[in-house]
């Protein structure tokens, strides 16, 4: 790769000095000439900013949609998945950690890399030569944040918008405003990580901050992308009772109906002494949630096919059955309950 062949990013300002900040995530990182912002792969090269993973693809997979986790998004189907290197945050518990956390290589003034940073997966190929080949009508820019390969993920999805594909961002949501702007347009639905509920967890254990997350979920429920929240309990950190009902009150404000997952953790990365989310831990969660108003709750990374299963939260109907990803569906029209008649909110 040269100077000439590499993807200048587009969500950038010029800075004094031959600095350019770049305006992807939370962060805005001032970087230098021949510097990186935090993610490793948005670097300054001659006083411009380049993605140097765009079209490198570290991980491609067709995985059940019900694994990113969506439950009210097209249950059932499979989903062309992609991701790269780098990330934006730096979570000690992240298990996607030796792609998201991979930052270790230098980039050249004119743009050449030192060492592999993915296969080639350019748009046209993603689509075409696996998406359209397979019949999968789902794409999901996933594995490691897709804030820090934006303009590689809103190329990829504004082809997939137009051949009548859906996208999906699998998120921590630590994206600025004009970064929702930018994929917006192309988005379909979402799976927002809210990894915790205070400043301390996000700032001592992620790396970054809680208020730019709770702002994107704002936002992006107010652009009508179908949003879902995943929330991976580390216990002794965030699985607190008063975090917890925090973080439902939240998300009831947003919407009671908005689906809420609540998933178990296992020791990986730096915090390989953590002891793996005990299934009692998921079941008191699931139910404080309940009990604070939200209607749709579940539970992952665990065999529970009761709290992890759609019911109706009016007269209780099983609608959509659940073990582990495989999905049965109890209606005869998606999205309605036939005991009575309620609508289920999701994309059916």
């Amino acid at each position: 790769m040269t100077l000439a062949t590499l993807r200048e990013a587009d969500l950038k300002r010029p800075l004094p000095k031959g600095f350019v900040q770049c305006r992807a995530c939370a962060h805005y990182c001032a970087i230098p000439e021949g510097g990186a912002g935090k993610c490793g792969v948005r670097r300054n090269l001659k006083g411009k900013l380049y993605l140097v993973t765009y079209g490198k693809a570290a991980a491609v997979h067709l995985d059940p949609v019900e694994k990113k986790p969506l439950y009210h998004f097209h249950p059932g189907e499979a989903i062309l998945s992609v991701g790269t290197v780098g990330c934006n945050l730096f979570c000690a518990f992240c298990q996607n950690w030796q792609i998201s956390q991979f930052r270790e290589f230098q980039v050249s003034p004119e743009g050449v890399l030192d060492r592999f940073v993915g296969e080639d997966w350019p748009p046209k190929r993603l689509l075409v030569a696996r998406a359209e080949a397979l019949g999968v009508r789902l794409l999901a820019y996933t594995y490691n944040e897709p804030a820090v390969w934006i303009e590689f993920a809103h190329d990829t999805a504004r082809l997939a918008k137009a051949r009548g594909m859906k996208n999906v961002f699998v998120t921590s949501g630590f994206e600025t405003r004009e970064a929702w702007d930018y994929i917006g347009p192309y988005l379909d639905a979402a799976n927002v990580d809210l990894k915790g509920f205070t400043e301390k967890f996000y700032r001592e254990v992620c790396g970054a901050r809680l208020k730019p997350v709770l702002e994107s979920l704002e936002y992006l429920v107010g652009l009508g992308v179908w949003v879902e929240v995943t929330t991976l309990l580390l216990e002794g950190y965030n699985d607190g009772e008063a975090e917890l009902r925090a973080m439902a009150r939240f998300l009831k404000g947003l919407s009671p109906e908005i689906p809420w997952h609540l998933t178990a953790a296992h020791p990986d990365y730096r915090m390989l002494d953590l002891k793996p989310t005990r299934h009692a831990t998921l079941a008191r969660a699931h139910e404080i949630a309940k009990e604070e108003g939200l209607r749709f709750v579940y539970v992952g990374n665990v065999l529970d096919g009761e709290r992890s299963s759609t019911h109706c939260p009016d007269c209780g109907r099983l609608l959509l059955r659940r073990r582990g990803f495989r999905v049965e569906a109890l209606w005869e029209t998606p999205g309605v309950c036939p005991g009575c008649g309620r609508r289920i909110p999701g994309v059916w």
